[in-house]
């Protein structure tokens, strides 16, 4: 099974997302040092909390160059809840608008909803091809806790060579619940805290990168 790092920049449920990828069968670490999250066979960059204040906790271990470096050899990322968000060209909260990694086209910003955060379980809609889904019904419910989200998929002037495969799911309106792309995935949910279903998915993203 992959060696995994999961990625600490002050930001996420580190020992979660550590239990739940032992779980599946994986070797993991929890450290912030860049050589090793460089090298590691998988990389795993959770997040919580604001967009800002994960992009600045994320810069203060070149994570965002990480990320970078190890894409373009080809070698797995995968973005929980706002490690996912991160991904994007910026995020907007209470008007600020912040940088982030530019990875995938699009804005992360606050969901139109009746009620805000949405908290608790819901089902996504996933394209056909999808590896993070493979083996997995579209009644299958994953554990949301976001208030804000990628709300539109955006094509740069020159899109990827790879086409994106977007998973979309509903809460007031359609947001971007997952994406794959080559070596780059990601879930806004928390397959460490979706029980079987995201165990499932860890296993299938694991299955992918060995």
């Amino acid at each position: 099974m992959a060696r995994v790092v999961v990625l600490d920049y002050g930001s996420g449920n580190l020992r979660s997302a550590e239990r739940a990828l032992r779980r599946v069968g994986a070797e993991v670490e929890v450290t912030g040092d860049f050589q090793t999250a460089l090298e590691c066979e998988a990389l795993v960059v959770p997040g919580v909390g604001a967009y800002a204040a994960c992009m600045a906790g994320l810069k203060d271990v070149r994570g965002d160059r990480i990320i970078g470096r190890r894409l373009a050899g080809g070698r797995p990322v995968l973005g929980i809840c706002v490690g996912m968000q991160i991904l994007f060209d910026r995020g907007i909260e209470h008007g600020v608008e912040t940088e982030g990694c530019a990875e995938w086209p699009g804005v992360v910003d606050r969901l139109e909803a009746d009620v805000v955060p949405h908290m608790g379980w819901n089902t996504v809609h996933a394209p056909e091809k999808s590896v993070l889904f493979g083996g997995l019904g579209p009644d299958t419910r994953f554990y949301f806790v976001h208030s804000y989200a990628a709300r539109q998929w955006q094509l740069h002037p020159e899109p990827p060579m790879i086409p994106p495969l977007v998973t979309w799911a509903t809460h007031g309106d359609d947001f971007v619940a997952a994406a794959e792309n080559g070596p780059l995935s990601a879930t806004q949910f928390h397959p460490e805290k979706s029980g079987d279903a995201g165990a499932h998915l860890l296993e299938n993203w694991l299955a992918s990168v060995a």
